[in-house]
């Protein structure tokens, strides 16, 4: 094995990063979609829209941020103090409020 290169069960595992990255996101994407159109009654269409064409989507997209580490409440809570603020770093997760 090369240095620097992961194996796991005899597969280059940094090769599939992109692929678990890719699940992970679709499955914050399909979670929080749902909770937007429970809470505010929009269609999940209107929801993939609103969710998809956020500040708050390209932050959970960026895989540097690690932001998988957060529930999807978290990720909505952000997406609403975006709506409300403009920015999704005023979610009370993101700042550290104490108390959460």
């Amino acid at each position: 094995m090369e240095r620097g290169k992961i194996e796991v069960y005899g597969v280059d595992a940094s090769m599939n990063m992109k692929e678990i990255f890719s699940d992970v996101l679709a499955n914050y994407d399909s979670e929080v979609i749902k909770l937007i159109s429970e809470k505010y009654g929009f269609s999940e269409m209107e929801s993939m829209r609103k969710f998809l064409y956020s500040e708050t989507y390209e932050m959970l997209s960026d895989f540097e941020l690690e932001m998988w580490e957060f529930s999807p409440l978290v990720i909505l809570d952000m997406w609403e103090n975006e709506k409300i603020t403009g920015d999704p770093r005023n979610s009370v997760y993101i700042r550290g409020e104490s108390g959460v």
